[in-house]
């Protein structure tokens, strides 16, 4: 494709304002205007029109493709919750706006959705109190351990490690690194679940607490859960809930209920706003009772009248974590997308992930190596070692560009070989899957009859392979 610039054309314009239309008012003064004239492309219109659209179809999106990323809840997003996000009441607002200006209601609809939507995600959670700061799951996470140090340290509590399974998301060892503890690995049994007996060894009174997925990367359920919670509370540790995998247990099973004592949801997975790009996203961070003191500031409160403020006086707070109120617009999408819903739609929107997962699962496993033995939760881990002549995981995942699917996640869990990790959720239909089930099935086929179709693929993609490592060595952002 041609860049806008070898398209142009002197003297050709896009464009014509009549100078009769233009006021003196209108007019920059001269002392503004370069020496030398901007080096802009001279196009017409209509190809600038078509340059930018033929670049738009350049992209997988969820809105064009079917994107089974496993773990990263890649679903679609309701076009109801767009336009709430975009109400001029919402968007054209101000958060240095003060709460409450001459008698007049200024922010305090926005104050109402935020307060609402904490007590919307605490009944989901079975916690007590949440805050949306967080910008991302990881900067949940990280809000998470910062109040699980200043939990211990407000007890008087040593406490140098936390444990994290082999399984879970990377983002969880460097958040408790970030937070000044020392990271314990405990590995996965047989079952794909955390090893019960190792975990019992590496317990002890210096254990800060366990940051655990549930269900976890796996696709798979721990069994044990309540016998580790309570072996966690005995010696005074906090059990952390990843939320990354929440959209297998909404509306089923509440964290808190368990006996997790903090956790995160990454709304822009579960609760269906816009993924993927570096963001926007946002992780709040629920906990339980005692550990309310800690939570960021400032919290949003109800006052007698009814009206909503801001509270700083909280002295056990850790303090400020992200500028005002978080990433308000994605907010909006999920207190929407949870008023849509609604108790009965959250349960069935889990029902209808874990089903469609456990049907990809099934038709796949005559031509892959399935993780799970059994049922699986909102996800599907494989094994392309079934793969033949020295086809990999990477060249399936090449492959399926070819075939209109962006590739599932690949090489993690990293505690699986040749990891292919899938997640249709629940917004996929039937047709659909099987169409994607299709081509993996086709690719399996050809890694035993052309395996060079593979290797060179893809094929009809803008740009064709490419040497990963030396691109990340070698970055050139201006082609």
């Amino acid at each position: 494709m041609k860049l806008i610039f070898e398209k142009s054309s002197p003297g050709r314009g896009g464009v014509r304002i009549p100078e009769d239309r233009i006021s003196e008012h209108d007019i920059i003064p001269a002392d503004l205007l370069r020496a030398v004239p901007a080096d802009l492309p001279e196009v017409s219109e209509s190809e600038v029109v078509r340059h930018y659209t033929k670049l738009s179809r350049l992209n997988y999106s969820v809105d064009t493709h079917f994107y089974p990323l496993g773990s990263c809840t890649m679903k679609h997003n309701p076009r109801a919750c767009e336009a709430a996000a975009a109400l001029p009441e919402l968007c054209a607002t101000h958060p240095l706006w003060p709460q409450l200006r001459h008698g007049g209601l200024l922010t305090q609809g926005s104050l109402q959705i935020l307060y609402s939507l904490e007590r919307m995600l605490a009944e989901i959670t079975g916690l007590d109190e949440f805050t949306l700061q967080p910008m991302a799951g990881s900067h949940g996470e990280l809000t998470a351990v910062m109040m699980m140090a200043a939990y211990h340290r407000d007890r008087g509590n040593r406490k140098t490690h936390i444990i994290i399974p082999d399984s879970a998301h990377g983002t969880n060892p460097a958040s408790a690194t970030l937070g000044g503890y020392r990271v314990v690995t405990v590995p996965s049994d047989e079952t794909g679940v955390m090893d019960l007996e190792k975990f019992k060894k590496a317990l002890n009174d210096e254990t800060a607490g366990v940051m655990l997925t549930l269900p976890n990367t796996l696709g798979v359920f721990n069994p044990e859960i309540k016998e580790i919670i309570g072996a966690v509370h005995a010696v005074d540790g906090l059990m952390y809930y990843d939320g990354a995998n929440f959209n297998a247990i909404m509306g089923r099973i509440k964290p808190g209920k368990l006996g997790f004592d903090l956790c995160h949801l990454n709304l822009h997975k579960s609760f269906s706003t816009p993924h993927g790009g570096g963001g926007p996203g946002t992780g709040p961070v629920g906990v339980c009772g005692k550990l309310r003191p800690y939570l960021p500031i400032s919290r949003i409160a109800k006052t007698k009248d009814g009206t909503y403020t801001l509270d700083y006086d909280f002295p056990k707070s850790i303090g400020y974590i992200a500028p005002f109120y978080g990433n308000f617009a994605v907010l909006v999408r999920a207190y929407a997308y949870l008023l849509m819903l609604g108790r009965e739609g959250l349960r069935a929107t889990s029902d209808r992930a874990v089903l469609n997962a456990n049907y990809v699962q099934e038709k796949l496993r005559p031509y892959f190596a399935a993780v799970t033995a059994g049922r699986c939760m909102h996800e599907c881990i494989f094994s392309g070692k079934t793969l033949r002549n020295g086809i990999h995981t990477l060249d399936l995942a090449k492959a399926l560009l070819d075939r209109g699917t962006h590739a599932p996640t690949i090489y993690f869990p990293l505690n699986v070989p040749e990891a292919i990790m899938i997640e249709p959720t629940e917004t996929e239909t039937r047709e659909t899957l099987d169409e994607f089930c299709a081509a993996m099935i086709e690719i399996a086929e050809l890694s035993k009859t052309d395996p060079d179709a593979l290797r060179n693929a893809p094929v009809t993609t803008p740009v064709g392979r490419l040497d990963e490592v030396a691109a990340a060595k070698n970055m050139d952002l201006t082609c």
